[in-house]
């Protein structure tokens, strides 16, 4: 075993890229999945397939598991857990800033060390030069392992020692892809209604989203010196805005419901007197949410 081994745990889409990215840059890697299959089809691109999660571990001083939640990483290696001590154990998973927490006081009982990873791109992105990755977790350890992890992207960044860091801005730079693309469907939806083609909004819409992003520098400015007063976009603007959600939905009949909290998110905004603030102060309304109750 030597320095530069890496063992996969996990082979799903991302999984499987990961462990191509560092099959690619010449890392001895060994892979392992609850289905023995796709672990086969990486061996034939070089992979060395460990059949038991025990080789797997056994393998390589670096475990880089890629499974859906913490739960589920801790439940596949604890039968081996005791042999993960002197190894490091990334996660690269989704989960809430707790998981991370537990998972890492978890790897810390049976003598790991332990970052917490996300990659921030789709399968095919894995080991591009502006690939974004980042990781939370004691520096040194990150330190040891950056020229590893670097392989699965160039972008790759130390987040702080803090090790539920990354999981944190995992969920809340995630928590735009939904909205967003529910948005897109939306407005599919009401041009299908018109046959129109989706892919005609593809351009308009790309247009859109850089206009969106060149903003988010303008609104976080706002948002971390709590003065929302210069509203080039104010909360009642989009107020106004909403009142034509119905409009839409009568005329295409497409499914606007979905638009109904974010919506009275508005209302309440405006009720706690940022209807003149710039869009940015749902910020203050949305760190102050309402009880189950009331």
């Amino acid at each position: 075993m030597t320095d530069d081994n890496v063992t996969v745990i996990g082979l799903g889409s991302m999984g499987t890229a990961i462990a191509e990215a560092f099959i690619r840059a010449g890392h001895p890697t060994t892979v392992w999945n609850r289905t023995p299959r796709k672990a086969a089809i990486l061996a034939a691109r070089g992979a060395i397939h460990a059949e038991a999660i025990e080789d797997a571990v056994a393998a390589s001083p670096l475990i880089v598991t890629c499974l859906t939640t913490y739960e589920d990483t801790r439940q596949i290696l604890q039968p081996v857990a005791a042999a993960l001590s002197g190894r490091t154990l990334v996660t690269l998973n989704s989960g809430s800033p707790a998981g991370a927490r537990e998972t890492a006081a978890w790897a810390g009982s049976h003598g790991a060390r332990y970052l917490d990873g996300a990659v921030k791109n789709v399968p095919a992105a894995v080991g591009a030069p502006d690939t974004l990755l980042y990781y939370s977790g004691d520096k040194a350890v990150f330190d040891a392992c950056e020229p590893t992890l670097t392989t699965l992207g160039g972008d790759t960044v130390h987040l702080g020692d803090e090790v539920d860091l990354a999981a944190l801005y995992e969920m809340a730079v995630g928590a735009l892809l939904l909205p967003t693309l529910v948005g897109f469907f939306q407005g599919a939806a009401a041009l299908r209604a018109r046959g129109l083609d989706a892919g005609s909004m593809v351009r308009f819409t790309g247009k859109w989203l850089d206009m969106i992003k060149s903003l988010l520098p303008v609104y976080a400015r706002e948002i971390d010196s709590g003065d929302y007063s210069d509203a080039a976009s104010s909360v009642n603007l989009f107020l106004a805005g909403a009142a034509h959600d119905e409009d839409l939905a009568r005329e295409t009949n497409v499914d606007v419901a979905w638009l109904g909290p974010l919506n009275d998110l508005l209302r309440r905004a405006a009720e706690a007197g940022h209807g003149d603030h710039s869009i940015s102060a749902l910020t203050e309304v949305l760190g102050r949410p309402t009880s189950p109750s009331g």
